[in-house]
């Protein structure tokens, strides 16, 4: 498999969501039989994974919203999602 690009279009497949989890009081991406536990930076990523925006998109997006170096974002970015496509838990 080769790793995500910007032009990458990703998308969260059917069965799997963000939720907030008020016992752990922390949002978790949920997918059958398994949860992860998600920082403040993964809840702002995968709210704009929604099979519409591209990779390159989401990080232009964060790089405004967080008024930082977009290199460093675009790598993050295509790291975490890159690991989470190898979790099956986000689709390209």
């Amino acid at each position: 498999m080769t790793a995500l690009t910007s032009a990458d279009v990703p998308r969260l497949p059917r069965g799997v969501r963000i939720r907030f989890d008020p016992v752990r009081n922390a949002h978790v991406l949920l997918a059958p039989e398994r949860a992860f536990d998600l920082d403040e930076t993964a809840v702002a990523v995968l709210n704009l994974v929604d099979g519409q925006r591209t990779v390159g998109t989401i990080v232009d997006e964060l790089t405004a919203a967080f008024d930082a170096d977009r290199a460093v974002i675009e790598g993050d970015v295509i790291e975490m999602l890159g690991d989470l496509v190898a979790k099956r838990v986000v689709e390209r």
